[in-house]
C-alpha cells in the first residue's frame, strides 16, 4: 500500500515519512497464554503424560554417547529414548559450556497496554492492525478483548539473567516508548499506562534457531533461539524437531545447526 491509501484507510496513525507499507488482510493475533495452555491439554488428551518440573542436572556415564537420564528439582529420575530440551532462555544455563557464549538472553520491557480513549473504537481491530515498525524496531497490537493497547520495542535490550533480572520496567524505556506514541499515533500519547510486562528474548548470533544435536550426546537435541519470534513459528517447528528426532525428517538445516552459530551478533532474521 502507499502513503495515500495508508492514510485513508488507518487515519489514526501519523505516518510521517513512511511512504509505503505491506498489508495483510489473512494475518492475525494468537493469544500465547491461550494457545500454549491448549496445547497442553490437547496433548494430555492424546495421552501425553505432561509433568509440572524443573531439571537438575542430565545424568549419564561419562564419555557415554548417549544421555540415559535426567534428574529434576523434585527428585526424579527421568528415562528415555530421547530428549529434547527447548527452555528458552534458559538453555544456555543448562548448558552452560556449549551454549553460554553463543546464546544471549536480553531483557525486554513490554508495556503492554496502554488506555484507549472511552467510546473509540479506531485502537481495537479492524480499524487498528497489528503493525511493526521496521526503522524504529517497534510493534504495536490494537486492543483486544477491551485491555488497551500495546507497544513494545523489538530492539534487542541489556544481556541479562532470568533467574535474576529485574522484572519492573524502567522509567527511561517508558520514556521512549511515549515519546514514539506521539509521533505516530498522537491521540495515545498521552493514554494511562493499564499494565506492564518484562519478559526476555534468547537470541542466537543472526537470530536464526538452534535446532541440533548436542555434540556430546547422540540422542539429545538442543530447541532454541527463539530471539523474539519463537512461539509463531511453533507449530512448524514442533513438526521440524519430531521428524528430526524420529530420524525421518532428511539433513539438518545448516542455519539451524550449532555449527552456525557465532559469539558476534549481527542480527539478521526478525
Amino acid at each position: 500500500m502507499v502513503e495515500a491509501q495508508l492514510v485513508r484507510r488507518y487515519p489514526q496513525i501519523e505516518f510521517g515519512p513512511v511512504t509505503w507499507g505491506v498489508f495483510e488482510p489473512a494475518s492475525g493475533v494468537l493469544m500465547a497464554r491461550r494457545a500454549v495452555q491448549r496445547v497442553v491439554h490437547e496433548a494430555i488428551h492424546v495421552g501425553v503424560h505432561y509433568l509440572p518440573e524443573a531439571v537438575l542436572k542430565p545424568v549419564g556415564p561419562s564419555g557415554n554417547a548417549r544421555l540415559a537420564s535426567i534428574e529434576t528439582v523434585g527428585g526424579e529420575h527421568i528415562f528415555a529414548d530421547s530428549f529434547v530440551f527447548a527452555c528458552g532462555p534458559w538453555l544456555p544455563k543448562l548448558f552452560p559450556e556449549l551454549l553460554r557464549d553463543l546464546i544471549h538472553p536480553t531483557r525486554q520491557e513490554v508495556f503492554f497496554f496502554f488506555g484507549t480513549p472511552a467510546g473509540l473504537g479506531s485502537f481495537a481491530p479492524p480499524q487498528m492492525p497489528v503493525w511493526l515498525d521496521f526503522q524504529e524496531q517497534i510493534y504495536t497490537i490494537p486492543d483486544l478483548e477491551g485491555r488497551g493497547f500495546k507497544v513494545a520495542i523489538d530492539r534487542h535490550g541489556p544481556v541479562c539473567d532470568p533467574d535474576q533480572m529485574e522484572r519492573v520496567v524502567t522509567s527511561e524505556v517508558l520514556e521512549e516508548v511515549r515519546e514514539y506514541l506521539s509521533r505516530r499515533v498522537p491521540a495515545l500519547k498521552d493514554a494511562p499506562v493499564l499494565e506492564t510486562r518484562v519478559c526476555q528474548y534468547e537470541n542466537t548470533s543472526n537470530g536464526d534457531f538452534l535446532i541440533d544435536r548436542h555434540p556430546s550426546f547422540e540422542n539429545v537435541w538442543l530447541v532454541g533461539g527463539g530471539s523474539g519470534h519463537g512461539f509463531k513459528h511453533g507449530p512448524a517447528l514442533g513438526e521440524y524437531v519430531a521428524a528430526q528426532v524420529a530420524g525421518d525428517g532428511g539433513p539438518i538445516e545448516p542455519r539451524f545447526t550449532l555449527a552456525s552459530k557465532e559469539k558476534v551478533h549481527e542480527r539478521a532474521v526478525f
